[in-house]
């Protein structure tokens, strides 16, 4: 088997770029709501945003805007970024941007992956990566702090699952200094990322992160952001709520599931080295391309992941965020 993989490696240590759709499509805007375009770029890995950011193809990107229902012209107004998961925008998703809207806060439902003609990333996690998606985040920062009625020195950024990873590490420096913008997060909020990459810069913002996980989380171990919040615990401003008998997804309203084609990443423990480079457990070789991280993906993770909803959990968790979101962004 190790030959195998080897041989492989030798053949295509690189792969070809996917190509993306350069237009944006039809969107469908209601009432107070603004679509939102701006150019962004289609970095596989954290490397290639540190080492090799000018070489990266660019991406047009898309993202919904939507302000509260009192909207009053004359006032700026604070900003939350959500970013969706894997199976991309889903309601639950949704339900958290209109509690926001209701508390006077702005919301940009952020299309990372219609914007690339993609549905989905479940059992594959190379068409859209944590990588476009912090950097289409920050794009989509620039782009509004341009408009009159958005006040980016308040904007938080939240997501689920894929997009938990991408609302904690747009809090990773040494990303966010390659990328080169002036414009920061006031607050993150990650609901049941991956935590299983570990950086070993541990250089992280000093803004407010709080992760929210289930317990029963066998998608994305809980255990591994437990690790990643100790670690970071005494120089950062991150903690985490850990939700007893919630699984992936725990704040759905959808019935308990098998997702049989998705990654159960309960036995993955993976570093970032400070290139950006994800290794593989397996003689530390980088996982930068499509082809390395699913052989990577190999030698950790099983399939068969659980989803679906908990009543309680799912209530905990919004007003959760509803607390979060006064605090930081002071609506």
């Amino acid at each position: 088997m190790f030959r195998l993989v080897l041989i492989i490696l030798l053949v295509c240590t690189s792969c070809s770029k996917q190509e993306y759709i350069e237009n944006i499509p039809d969107v469908k805007l209601l009432d107070g709501q603004e679509l939102v375009t701006f150019q962004s770029q289609n970095p596989f890995s954290f490397k290639d945003i540190i080492v090799d950011f000018e070489s990266q193809s660019t991406q047009n990107v898309y993202g919904i805007l939507t302000f509260p229902k009192t909207f009053d012209s004359r006032k700026k107004y604070p900003l939350v970024i959500g970013v969706a998961g894997s199976m991309d925008w889903r309601s639950h998703h949704l339900d958290y941007m209109k509690m926001y809207q209701s508390m006077g806060i702005a919301t940009l439902e952020l299309h990372s992956f219609s914007s690339r003609g993609v549905t989905s990333t479940v059992g594959t996690q190379i068409e859209v990566t944590t990588a476009m998606m912090v950097l289409d985040a920050y794009r989509a920062l620039e782009k509004l702090s341009l408009h009159k009625n958005i006040d980016t020195d308040r904007a938080a950024i939240t997501g689920w699952s894929l997009g938990g990873a991408v609302s904690l590490f747009s809090a990773w420096n040494p990303a966010i200094e390659a990328i080169g913008t002036e414009f920061r997060f006031s607050a993150h909020l990650p609901i049941y990322p991956p935590c299983f990459v570990q950086p070993r810069d541990l250089d992280f913002s000093d803004a407010d992160i709080h992760i929210l996980i289930g317990e029963l989380d066998d998608w994305v171990p809980a255990d591994a952001c437990l690790e990643l919040v100790s670690k970071l615990k005494d120089n950062h401003n991150i903690d985490i709520t850990v939700y007893p008998d919630a699984h992936h997804s725990y704040d759905s309203k959808s019935p308990l599931t098998i997702q049989e084609s998705g990654y159960s990443l309960n036995n993955c423990r993976l570093e970032m080295n400070e290139e950006g480079a994800v290794l593989m457990n397996f003689m530390d070789i980088p996982m930068t391309t499509p082809l390395l991280q699913k052989i990577g993906l190999i030698f950790c993770a099983d399939r068969g992941p659980t989803y679906g909803g908990n009543i309680e959990a799912r209530a905990q968790s919004f007003e959760f965020a509803r607390k979060f979101m006064l605090k930081n962004l002071n609506p």
